[in-house]
């Protein structure tokens, strides 16, 4: 989404912002205050990824008016304009959500920087390390969609739906966030990984995007060994009084993918879709508990540097010929 609408009831200030992002990619929609501001973006929702507002507006402010905005598309990144930045108005914003603000008057080349770094960092502050987050921020585009190379890992933990059976609920929520989603996640963030999604019980994590680096499979293949280990130290701890015990297979696959931000108007999120993504996932459920199964592609990378034990080779659904499979033996 490329669309930007300005809300703002002096012309001079809507001029001066056209001028300030006319070299930007910014499709700009104009609007002089709340009320034009929310038909252009009723009218324009599918296009428009961020809306900044002026604060002080004859009728209805900038503050109600993004509000009302949010109701309609949560996702959309908000950043209230105000010459009157005080206290008061900032730990509103704060606590309606805003994701940022520009004060008037504005230099041209740190209002371009400054919006840029809000809608960066209300993309990517979910998903990435902080150091990851302070690269891509000198990149110019870094979630446009594109083909690159990646290493793709899942986990999912064995037999699942039989240990959900009788916990209730609410321990069952709190037991996975405290001590599966959490710490795995800040493995995967130790790394340099990009945690893309919970899928269940099952977390994928991207290697290579939006960053690249040489040894991106072998941090990946790290991380899953580090990820096992956890889950080991976990169960002989057998920690929280639930008695749970936390198997775990992990699959990882290297190869080309396309990434980028793709869903709905309501629900978006940076992921990378392809073969590799498939393999990944087919090798995790053909892991067995403590096991971490990595493609040939992956293994290509990291030989040499992690010890791994030759599979047989096995059919996956949708590839034709049998894949090669290695274990990591640590």
């Amino acid at each position: 989404m490329s669309g930007m609408l300005f809300i703002d009831d002096e012309e001079g200030i809507r001029r001066s912002i056209t001028r300030a992002l006319k070299h930007e990619e910014y499709n700009i929609l104009l609007a002089k205050d709340g009320d034009e501001g929310l038909a252009l973006f009723e009218k324009h929702m599918p296009e428009i990824g961020i809306v900044i507002s002026d604060y002080k507006m004859p009728g209805r402010d900038g503050m109600e008016t993004l509000c009302l905005i949010a109701k309609m598309n949560p996702e959309i990144t908000r950043i209230l304009l105000t010459g009157y930045a005080t206290l008061e108005s900032a730990i509103q914003a704060t606590n309606e959500g805003i994701d940022g603000f520009l004060t008037k008057p504005f230099d041209n080349m740190e209002l371009r920087l400054k919006i840029r770094e809000i809608a960066l960092k209300k993309r990517l502050k979910q998903f990435v390390p902080i150091e990851i987050y302070e690269e891509i921020k000198n990149i110019r585009n870094p979630l446009r969609p594109k083909k690159q190379q990646a290493t793709i890992l899942f986990t999912d933990i064995r037999d699942f739906t039989s240990i959900s059976r009788n916990i209730p609920p609410d321990t069952l929520a709190q037991y996975l966030n405290e001590h599966y989603f959490s710490p795995l996640g800040e493995i995967a963030f130790k790394h340099n990984g990009t945690v893309d999604k919970h899928i269940g019980d099952s977390i994928m994590v991207i290697y290579g995007a939006p960053v690249t680096r040489d040894d991106d499979p072998v941090r990946a293949v790290r991380a899953a060994v580090d990820m096992q280990k956890a889950t080991q130290e976990h169960n002989a701890k057998l920690a929280f009084g639930t008695g749970i015990e936390l198997n775990m297979g992990i699959g990882i696959c290297t190869g080309e993918v396309v990434t980028g931000i793709f869903g709905s108007l309501r629900k978006k999120e940076y992921t990378a879709i392809g073969t590799p993504v498939n393999i990944a996932s087919r090798l995790e459920k053909l892991a067995g508990n403590k096991e971490i199964l990595i493609s040939e592609s992956t293994y290509q990378e990291i030989k040499g540097s992690i010890p791994v034990e030759t599979m047989e080779p096995l059919f996956i659904k949708g590839i034709e010929e049998p894949v090669p499979i290695f274990k990591v033996k640590d």
